[in-house]
């Protein structure tokens, strides 16, 4: 077998994915302001909202049709779930938790949006917790790198990150034993 060279990626090819997937980087400083509702709403509907109505399949794909992944927002005045078919946040506590969500990395509390993904295994039709658990890690990640793309694609700031203290934010969101923080990405706008 021969060695293939490839071409470079033709970045007009596929609309603007490619573009996009050419910028897409990990950043951790963010401006000192908050999203207006219309980049939050655009952020969380990339994430993981309704693109497909009649049918209520979501943005991000999961295992099973499962729609495992909850998407919590944390703001500096309390945290919210994401409700992708009311296209609302509903409150869930009062108070800044993004100290629990940056965790050892205190410098990430700057940034002004948190969005934490939570996988209800619970939602997952057959399985044991082990290959429910690890269906639930996909789709999260999938959830994520949704973000990771939407942020690059309009000039936002974010990083994918598994720190958080997990334990604390299970009490302080009221989470149940079926559901798992798997990861956060913080997001702003950029300095």
């Amino acid at each position: 077998m021969e060695l293939i060279k490839l071409n470079a990626p033709d970045k007009e090819r596929g609309s603007s994915l490619m573009s996009t997937l050419s910028v897409r980087a990990s950043e951790r400083i963010f401006a000192d302001k908050e999203l207006s509702i219309q980049d939050l709403s655009d952020l969380l509907w990339a994430a993981n909202g309704l693109n497909r109505p009649d049918t209520g399949h979501r943005t991000a794909p999961s295992a099973l049709n499962s729609q495992d992944v909850d998407i919590y927002v944390t703001l500096p005045h309390g945290t919210y779930l994401y409700n992708p078919v009311e296209m609302q946040l509903e409150p869930v506590t009062e108070g800044d938790l993004r100290i629990w969500v940056a965790d050892q990395q205190e410098f990430m509390v700057s940034a002004p949006v948190f969005l934490i993904f939570v996988s209800d295994i619970s939602r997952f039709p057959y399985g044991n917790d082990e290959v429910r658990i690890r269906m639930g890690a996909y789709d999260v990640g999938i959830v994520s790198q949704n973000v990771n793309l939407f942020c690059a694609s309009v000039g936002f700031a974010t990083v994918p990150r598994a720190s958080m203290d997990i334990e604390k934010l299970r009490e302080l969101l009221r989470l149940k034993p079926t559901q798992y923080p798997m990861m956060n990405n913080p997001v702003g706008y950029r300095p």
